[in-house]
Order: structure tokens, then sequence, then C-alpha cells
């Protein structure tokens, strides 16, 4: 049985008071910003493409996703607010050969991000074609540039404002969009019987449920804004941890931890809400107008046949509406990721290049590093520095010429969809293990939380078996 210095050794030593009341509302915006990140691929590209097929008949299983999707970015971020770390650095603290869990996440994870952002960019440009003269590839190149400098160039603050903002707008056009066209009721109260189509088309639905809300390191982001937001006292450098005596008590910290952990609930189900708002926004969408018409749309030509169909009923107003929203859920859902890649990948690369102070061990590329930032005086290590670097690289440089060599990036987005695939059990199951064994017993979750997250964890690795046996038999 462990001892109480056991439990509390990743406990931050000092929690500050958490927002009250009327408060709490300026501390939600990175469930927006979450949403954004959240609500691209799945809501545009293949909502509409499930809707078209079975109209409302999956609608339970969206419910059941998001709600999963609820849990699994609340214990995320439960990591981070009581210990001031991100869970990849709790993921670093697991036995077995130095940083494995890191390592697996890493290194596929560079490729999803290229891919992801190089297919939703192509969506926007597609769209914007569709509207406006030009090339559908300089739009593209054109978003993805414009949002690496924002994501590159702009602070956390300045990217949670522009998200609340495109949120908002994105939530009431959707939202607009779907009732005017809405009239199936019944559609609706059939889809809530948990019933499965006849004969349902995996090549179809597997993707849109790998998608529904965020994949697999969308799920980590949620941790990372709040923490960045300070959220209990947000991240802890790692040379400022493990610092001296903690100047509060045990039990004084706890009760402060517990009361930041419901405000970033409350951001948490704030982002899921706004979420699903947005996708069942699309799902009635496509119901209402692509599955009367028998469209089946292929990868960007979703947008395109949307809006074209929209404007039949609305005119130009509607055309230029239902083009607003596609424009603001891709180009938001960019920008977040690029920010949520970006943030994770300098953490992971400190932990793998740096290690803990406690590994007693050095490592060449650290001397090297530590070397050149001698030399230079440039913070070369840098979470900030490195969150730059990799947002310009791997987020902007990259996907741009994906988009220049690939005649549609959107047929390549199925590897990254292979990706989410694998990692999201993984990350859950493995996320779960830490919480409830590197927290203080008194911060851990509880039956409850403990048992959804397991449920969640083999609901997405029986998915993932789906869907690689889907691929494999073409």
């Amino acid at each position: 049985m462990k001892n109480r210095a056991d439990t509390d050794a990743m406990f931050r030593a000092e929690v500050p008071s958490p927002p009250s009341g009327l408060d709490k509302l300026k501390w939600y915006g990175p469930g927006l910003l979450w949403m954004l990140s959240a609500v691209g691929t799945g809501s545009i590209l293949f909502t509409p493409r499930v809707a078209s097929a079975y109209q409302y008949e999956l609608l339970w299983v969206l419910l059941l996703v998001v709600f999963f999707m609820w849990v699994m970015i609340r214990e995320m971020a439960r990591f981070s607010v009581v210990t001031g770390r991100s869970m990849l650095e709790g993921m670093h603290t697991l036995g077995g050969p130095r940083d494995w869990a890191v390592w697996v996440v890493f290194v596929p994870q560079l490729f999803a991000a290229a891919v992801g952002i190089a297919g939703l960019s192509a969506i926007v440009g597609s769209a914007l074609q569709s509207f406006l003269p030009g090339n559908s590839i300089i739009y593209s190149v054109l978003i993805v540039v414009l949002c690496t400098v924002i994501t590159g160039s702009g602070h956390y603050m300045t990217i949670e404002r522009l998200s609340r903002f495109m949120a908002m707008i994105l939530m009431l056009l959707a939202t607009v969009a779907a009732v005017v066209v809405f009239s199936d009721f019944q559609g609706v109260a059939t889809g809530l019987t948990f019933q499965l189509p006849e004969d349902p088309d995996l090549y179809i639905i597997l993707p849109w449920i790998g998608t529904i809300l965020a994949g697999s390191m969308g799920i980590v982001w949620f941790g990372y804004w709040t923490a960045t937001r300070g959220y209990g006292g947000g991240l802890i450098e790692q040379h400022d941890a493990g610092g001296s005596a903690p100047e509060q008590s045990f039990d004084n910290r706890v009760e402060k931890a517990r009361a930041w952990m419901r405000v970033m609930t409350g951001a948490a189900t704030l982002g899921v809400l706004g979420g699903l708002a947005v996708i069942f926004s699309f799902m009635v969408l496509g119901a209402e107008l692509l599955a009367p018409e028998d469209i089946m749309p292929e990868g960007s030509d979703v947008a395109n046949d949307l809006t074209r169909l929209f404007s039949e009923t609305w005119g130009v107003t509607g055309e230029i509406m239902m083009l607003a929203a596609i424009i603001i859920a891709l180009g938001g859902s960019i920008l977040a990721n690029q920010d949520g890649w970006g943030r994770s990948f300098a953490d992971m690369t400190l932990i793998l290049l740096r290690g803990k102070a406690d590994a007693g061990k050095s490592h060449w590329s650290a001397s090297f590093l530590d070397w050149v930032e001698k030399r230079t005086r440039s913070p070369v290590l840098h979470r900030r520095s490195l969150k730059r670097a990799f947002i310009v690289l791997v987020t902007g440089l990259v996907p741009v010429i994906i988009i220049l060599v690939f005649e549609d990036p959107v047929q390549i987005m199925s590897a990254s969809g292979i990706i989410a695939a694998v990692h999201t059990p993984f990350i859950v199951l493995t996320a779960l293990f830490v919480n409830r064994s590197r927290l203080p017993a008194a911060l851990r979750p509880g039956l409850f939380y403990s048992g959804v997250m397991l449920l969640s964890g083999l609901f997405y690795l029986g998915f993932a078996v789906l869907y690689l046996v889907q691929l494999g038999s073409g």
C-alpha cells in the first residue's frame, strides 16, 4: 500500500483559488477551442454522407460517442489540472523501455498531422472555388499559410478569442441551416431506438465513427488548452518540477483541485454540446438535402453539394450562409489542430530529448542542444520555440507540399484515419491507468468515470479492429 508521499508525488505543490460564480464563464474558452478542433472532418466530410445513406438511423451512435468523448477529454484534463503536466508526461512515467508510449504516439502523429491539415485545407479550397474565381489548389495553399501565420505567431489567448467568435458563428449558422430544412421528427425518434440499419456499409459508417468530435490526439489537446489557460495553476515547466515543499496543506490543495475540475467539466460540457449541435445540424442537412436527391458525395464534393442544394432553399443568401459555415468549421479546425499538434509535438520532444532529472542519465542530443543554446543564446528547447517550429514545418510546409503533389489530398486522409483508429484505444486505456496509478487517491477517477473510460477504450478498440479489417478487405 502506497503512503501519502508516494501518492502525492505528482500533485502540484500549490493550487490557486479557482473562479466562482459567473467568473467561470470567462474560463470556458478551451471548450470552444476544442470544439473547433473537433468538428472538422467528422461533421463536414462524413456526417452528411452517413445521413444521406441512413438519415437519422445512427443518431444513437452519435450520442453514445459524444458521451464517451465528454468523459475522455475530461479525464485527460484531470491529469493536467492535478499535476501541472500533460498526459504525455504521465505516459513518460510508465515502466518498460524508456518513453516507449511517447514514441508510439509521436512518430505516427507526425504523418497524421501533415495529412490531416492538407486534407482539411483541400476541402476549404474546393468550397471557395465553388463560389469564387480561381484554382482550388491556390485557395488551399493560402488557407494553410494564413492559419500557420496565426498559430505560429499568436499567443494562446489570441487563438482562444478567435475561436470563441468562430465557434459561436458556426453554431448559429449550422443551427439555422438545419432548422430551415428539418422536417422528419419521426426519423429522429427512430434514430434513438438503438437499432442498426439493414446491411450497414462499414465503408461509410466506420470513418464517421472514428472522426466524431475528435481523433486520438484531439482527445489529448483539451488537457493542453485547459492547462495553458491556467486551470489548476497551469503547466509546470520541467525545470520547475519537484521544487520546494508545498506551502498549502494537502487537504486544502485537494479541495481547490476538485473545484478546478468542476470548472474544467463545465468547459468540457460546453465544447462537447457545441460540437454535438454542429454535427447534428450537418446530419439534418445530409438527411433532408442529400438523401432525397440520392446523392452520396465523395471527398471535397460534400461541401459543394451541400452549398448547391441549400441555395435551392434560400437562394444566394443560403449559398453564402452554407459556404460560411463550412469555411468557419474547417478553417477553425485547421487553426485549432495546428495549435494542438504544435503543443503536443513540442511536449513530446522535450520528454524524449531531455527526459526527467530522476532518470540519472544524460543524452547526447540534450548535451548537443544545451551547447547550441549556450552558443546562440537561443532557447532551442523552450516549449514556445518548439511549438512554432512544428507548426511551421509539420503543419505548414509539409501540407503545402502534399497539396501541390497530390491531386486530391482528401483521398489520403484515410491513412490519418488508420492512425486515429489504432491510437485512440491505446491513449484512452493508457490514460486510465496513469490517472488510477499516478494521482493522489483523493483525486483519482472514481468507479463511474473509470468504468466509462474502460468502456470507451474497449469501444474504440472494437472499432479499430473492424476498421482495419474493412480496409484490409478492400
